[in-house]
């Protein structure tokens, strides 16, 4: 299985853009910042990863406001066939997800 949830904020993002298909595509840079417990030590967890959200959900991904925290839920994938990096693919997301 292959599914992502993460709460995160947006801290940039590209314009609406679509693919030779007339899918629209918006891209962004989410930022997540936690604590978590491992191997009985609390831990610090920040880190950046590249989302995008695909279709009927891109337009409202992109009037999402910036530092803004939302549950964002998806699917990790390479950012393309011959990359190595990885890309959370956003099929989800929301700020009633937060409770």
């Amino acid at each position: 299985m292959n599914q992502l949830k993460l709460v995160a904020r947006i801290v940039g993002k590209s314009a609406l853009r679509y693919t030779p298909a007339g899918i629209p595509i918006a891209s962004a840079t989410l930022m997540h910042s936690s604590e978590t417990r491992e191997a009985n030590t609390v831990r610090q967890v920040e880190f950046e990863i590249s989302a995008m959200a695909a279709g009927e959900i891109s337009q409202r991904f992109t009037e999402i406001a910036l530092e803004q925290p939302m549950e964002f839920t998806g699917f990790l994938a390479r950012k393309n066939r011959n990359s190595k990096s990885l890309v959370f693919h956003i099929t989800e997301f929301g700020t009633h997800l937060l409770d």
